[in-house]
């Protein structure tokens, strides 16, 4: 089973993420954040295999959060940005970041977060 956290300051895209992850077969949500430095400690707390990662949040961004997550966890998450925004605006950044990839809430479904996951974890594994 993945364990993810999801990362967003917007309900309804929580909502939505929570929907994709009970409709893919091995994935498990674990917690929810709605800011950056919430989604540090809850990285902290409950090391997740997958982090969900909105861009843009309250404090601070979630280009920094995903810095940090990864450089405080011994054996760091996957990370996935995603945002409204278009992979070309922002997917250098994200990836410079320490994410494994972004994906544009678009385009988030079951199947592109399989994708994204196999192809991540084959990455690392």
């Amino acid at each position: 089973m993945v364990d993810v956290l999801v990362v967003d300051d917007q309900q309804p895209f929580r909502d939505a993420a929570r929907m994709v992850l009970a409709l893919s077969s091995g994935f498990e949500l674990v917690g929810e954040a709605e800011t950056g430095g919430d989604s540090v400690e809850l990285a902290a707390t409950l090391r997740p295999d997958l982090v969900l990662m909105d861009v843009n949040l309250p404090d601070i961004d979630g280009f920094e959060a995903t810095r940090r997550i990864r450089e405080a966890a011994q054996r760091p998450p996957i990370v996935v940005m995603l945002s409204t925004y278009e992979a070309v605006d922002y997917a250098d950044r994200a990836i410079a970041a320490g994410a494994a990839a972004f994906v544009s809430k678009s385009t988030f479904t079951p199947e592109e977060l399989r994708r994204v996951w196999d192809q991540a974890s084959a990455q690392i594994g």
